[in-house]
């Protein structure tokens, strides 16, 4: 058994907005599931499928207070794709973000409701990911979580440093999944979150089994209405354990 990375799911006060947002930022669709949840996939995208890593937007009432411990990384193809990005997310209403990163050559920005996301410069490594390069966890030990996520994922493991470490559907397709070392610890439910599923015929409760074995833990919450299973990685990062498909 094993699982995929297949979305982020992201909350927001305003689902339908925040959505149309991503949606132009990144060229995507946009479908609803219904009140207070919006879908994003790229036009004519099959899901679930390693080429793109989807984005789930769901309406909380509460409001952002810390620096988010997952984002995305925009990719670009030149410096001038860069700055012509940089500048067409201001007009759809992102701004830009100080999170300490000094004079880097990407453009760290926030979007509508003050969610973090960088603009990197032109980098050979992403230059097939599709809109989003990659997919970012801020964490205290990159080693230990790629360790976990190896082994909860059928991904492979690109590297693994004492800063950093770097996954990538099997295929080499779509965006990268990569653990950052940071010294801002995790103090609040994480407003963003990744989503995996298992694969179609797969057993969601023996996964899940074999996923706690692995060092995830259940985050003390009524899960009795919902229909996945909610778990926290060993740096207490919640996570969605969708149904398999």
């Amino acid at each position: 058994m094993a699982t995929r990375l297949v979305q982020v799911n992201m909350k927001a006060q305003d689902d339908s907005v925040l959505g149309r947002f991503w949606a132009e930022a990144l060229g995507w669709g946009v479908d609803s599931e219904g009140p207070g949840v919006t879908n994003l996939e790229p036009v004519g995208f099959a899901y679930p499928d390693p080429a793109a890593v989807c984005i789930d937007i769901i309406a909380r009432p509460e409001p952002k207070t810390v620096k988010n411990r997952v984002h995305l990384d925009l990719a670009t193809t030149s410096t001038a794709h860069q700055a012509e990005l940089v500048a067409r997310l201001k007009d759809l209403g992102a701004t830009l973000a100080d999170v300490g990163q000094g004079d880097v050559p990407w453009t760290v920005m926030a979007d509508p409701e003050g969610n973090e996301f960088c603009v990197l410069e032109p980098r050979p490594v992403y230059r097939d990911t599709g809109p989003i390069a990659a997919v970012v966890v801020d964490c205290a030990d990159p080693r230990a979580m790629a360790r976990f996520w190896d082994g909860a994922m059928d991904w492979t493991l690109h590297e693994a440093a004492d800063d950093h470490a770097t996954m990538r559907s099997a295929r080499g397709v779509g965006p990268y999944l990569e653990f950052v070392r940071t010294n801002d610890g995790k103090s609040v439910w994480n407003r963003v979150h990744l989503d995996v599923a298992p694969y179609r015929g797969d057993d969601l409760a023996a996964e899940g089994a074999r996923l706690r074995a692995l060092g995830a833990t259940d985050p003390g919450i009524d899960q009795s209405a919902i229909s996945w299973t909610v778990l926290a990685d060993p740096e207490g990062n919640e996570f969605c354990l969708l149904s398999p498909r």
